[in-house]
């Protein structure tokens, strides 16, 4: 009987060990939380059913979802586009890539104390995003609507000292692309990010008075990205979740949920 009682605790002691040094299937991510929170939720399911705990970490700026995956607290990121991420890399020193284009979101010109493009007075003022390579997007948007001309060389980091040509002297102020919804009802027009859009309720589809072309090149320059530090491309959990972010129910949540806000792209 005391051989027998041996081995049980034998087994059982082994058991605990083999347990307690089992690799963990968790995977944490940061993300915007409107609309990338929200679809990796759908993610998240998928995930749980092959034993990966996703854990969603919500960010409302575009500075610590990178420095916190450059440093490791994070095991991906999912908020921004790849022009942004290049810009970010330069600028921090940070080894960020892409490893997966999930969704775009169109950028829209929305009516702040002016009800439309038309009716823009001399002087009028136009808010746009401060950060990298948003500014420059934005303000290719004012330049589709004739609205300013930009320097024949102006590229992706593209700023308002880059405005060759401004025939209504418009007032172009640049702030941080979390206030330009708070601040819509203190400017004419204003150029607003599809995710701080959508937070305060306007959808670039029904209430932008002019959006980007969803079959333009920008769909595909700007398509909302996974982000990974350099070097866990290759992650089983991470190519888990690029399957789970490409698949039929993320495509689905998207088309039913945003209405033309959120495009997927795979």
């Amino acid at each position: 009987m005391k051989k027998l009682i041996a081995i049980v605790l034998c087994i059982a002691l082994a058991l605990a060990f083999t347990g307690c040094g089992k690799k963990s299937e968790t995977l944490k991510v940061g993300a915007s939380v409107t609309p990338h929170a929200q679809i990796l939720s759908i993610a998240k399911d998928i995930l749980a059913e092959e034993g990966i705990e996703l854990e969603i970490v919500e960010f409302s700026d575009y500075v610590i979802p990178n420095t916190s995956l450059e440093s490791g607290d994070l095991d991906a990121n999912y908020f921004q586009h790849k022009p942004y991420m290049d810009d970010f890399n330069a600028g921090h020193g940070t080894h960020l890539v892409s490893v997966a284009a999930i969704h775009y979101e169109p950028f829209g010109i929305y009516a702040g104390k002016t009800a439309s493009i038309a009716d823009l007075a001399d002087g009028a003022t136009i808010s746009v995003p401060n950060d990298g390579s948003n500014e420059a997007r934005a303000l290719k948007l004012l330049e589709a609507q004739g609205l300013i001309t930009l320097k024949a060389d102006a590229g992706f980091t593209a700023t308002v000292q880059d405005i060759a040509e401004n025939p209504k002297n418009l007032n172009i102020v640049e702030m941080e692309a979390a206030q330009l919804t708070i601040s819509l009802q203190d400017v004419d027009l204003a150029v607003i990010n599809g995710n701080y859009a959508l937070q305060a309720g306007l959808n670039a589809a029904t209430d932008a008075l002019v959006t980007e072309d969803p079959n333009s090149d920008a769909a595909q320059t700007y398509a909302n990205i996974l982000a990974v530090k350099e070097g866990s491309e290759n992650d089983e959990r991470i190519q888990k979740l690029i399957a789970a972010l490409q698949s039929d129910a993320v495509r689905e949540y998207i088309n039913n949920t945003y209405s033309g806000a959120v495009v997927p792209i795979f």
